[in-house]
């Protein structure tokens, strides 16, 4: 493919995806550019989904897939939504883990909820996984302010489970705190978070104040539910948003690109691809060799998500009850993550039923209360994945007409996704600023 110089006066950008990442790009680059935005479903927002429950004469607005944010780590994503008015409110970010088949229960919120279950007061073992936590934590941050490559050379590129193997933490710190953690985080099973590169775990739990007792951020979740932001934030460009659009295929040339949708084929100066790696590698009719190598060391797997409320799925003991609460049962580390998002608690629900959000445990829940039922694929972190995440520049640019954007470049979350996109229209000739001179075209 013939490589252009970056043009950037005023171009035709066409932009595939309508997740936080679509539609941040779409927003900075409207201040500079003529932007379309295509969604292949009826909706804007991806994984911001929130659903609207009528329960007993009284309505509800409840997320299903993201739901908070907090104020150290989301510094883009806060500033956007500053911008565009969005209130949001403080919440709890508490997390516990369950056994049924062993009655083994904790929620590590404060002292009064780790020793919900009173017998773990004269557990020894309990204690021991309380120091190992402390000792996990310390040896965590010794080891990363040492000088690290971040090349394949680099010993925190190792497996996290080789790593704690290789420490000595025990089976029960292992499978009863640090990965049914991580597995809540990414929803992962506990085997793909032993798998995961060492560094890009720790730094993420150092980032997010995982790594200490009491330093850790306030989180937030969007006042009556993450959809709120999506019309201010496509205020600017509304009028060029394609709902039910698929796109079925993209050909470059080399003066523009060109997207086959249902209704035939459009030309475009630059081309955003905001969906996720796999279906943006699906997408092109002639994907580079660089462009297979890197998108294909970035998938994706699905997870099945049940709005309901059926409590049994939270501990036994209504004191354990956390904002999260992961289900060990008998379950192997091969199986996918059970976690249940206590939704009263999150989004600050008065409400006389307890609205739950559980990953990939459907079995389990009455479907006398099942609410609603949904899949959202969320991106898979590996070594071989952070050394593609740093291979981005060889795909995307303004000269290939093509960019790629979306969190599976970062970490994976809401934060990730804006700074993505951030980074695409900066390569197009546009500012965070830019925010500002916005106002001026919106209709």
């Amino acid at each position: 493919m013939t490589r252009l110089q970056p043009p950037f006066e005023a171009q035709r950008i066409a932009v595939i995806g309508g997740g936080i990442s679509g539609l941040a790009a779409a927003r900075y680059l409207s201040a500079r550019h003529q932007v379309t935005l295509f969604e292949a479903a009826d909706r804007l927002g991806g994984h911001t989904a929130t659903v609207d429950v009528s329960l007993d004469g009284r309505d509800y607005a409840i997320d299903t897939g993201f739901i908070v944010f907090n104020d150290r780590t989301y510094p883009h994503f806060q500033r956007l939504l500053a911008h565009l008015g969005v209130n949001a409110q403080a919440t709890e970010m508490s997390f516990s883990v369950h056994r049924t088949d062993r009655d083994f229960e904790y929620n590590g919120h404060t002292l009064t909820s780790l020793f919900a279950q009173r017998r773990n007061l004269l557990r020894p073992a309990f204690y021991r996984l309380l120091g190992e936590i402390l000792r996990f934590n310390r040896l965590a941050i010794a080891d990363l302010a040492r000088p690290g490559q971040d090349t394949s050379s680099d010993a925190l590129l190792m497996h996290l489970g080789d790593y704690l193997d290789g420490h000595g933490f025990s089976d029960d710190f292992q499978r009863h705190y640090l990965l049914p953690m991580g597995g809540a985080i990414w929803s992962a099973s506990l085997a793909d978070i032993r798998a995961f590169p060492t560094r890009f775990f720790l730094r993420f739990f150092h980032h997010h104040g995982l790594l200490s007792v009491n330093d850790r951020p306030q989180w937030y979740t969007v006042e009556g539910g993450s959809r709120g932001y999506i019309d201010a934030m496509v205020a600017p460009y509304a009028d060029a948003i394609r709902l039910a659009t698929p796109v079925r295929g993209i050909r470059r040339e080399h003066d523009g690109v060109v997207l086959r949708t249902d209704a035939g084929e459009e030309r475009f100066d630059q081309l955003v691809l905001a969906c996720h790696a796999d279906q943006a590698l699906g997408l092109l009719d002639d994907p580079s060799y660089a462009e297979r190598e890197v998108l294909s060391a970035l998938p994706y797997a699905d997870n099945e998500v049940v709005l309901h409320t059926d409590t049994r799925l939270l501990p036994r003991r209504r004191r354990a009850w956390a904002s999260w609460n992961y289900r060990l049962d008998s379950r192997s580390d091969a199986d996918r993550v059970s976690v249940t998002y206590d939704m009263n608690i999150l989004q600050r629900l008065s409400a006389p039923h307890t609205f739950c959000v559980t990953l990939n445990d459907a079995d389990s829940i009455d479907p006398a209360k099942v609410l609603g039922r949904f899949r959202y694929a969320h991106p898979q972190f590996t070594a071989q994945g952070s050394l593609a995440q740093a291979r981005h520049a060889e795909i995307s640019s303004a000269a290939l007409r093509t960019h790629f954007c979306g969190a599976y470049w970062r970490n994976g979350f809401h934060e990730d996704g804006v700074w993505s996109a951030l980074r695409v229209a900066k390569a197009l000739g546009c500012e965070e600023s830019d925010h500002e001179r916005l106002e001026a075209v919106a209709p």
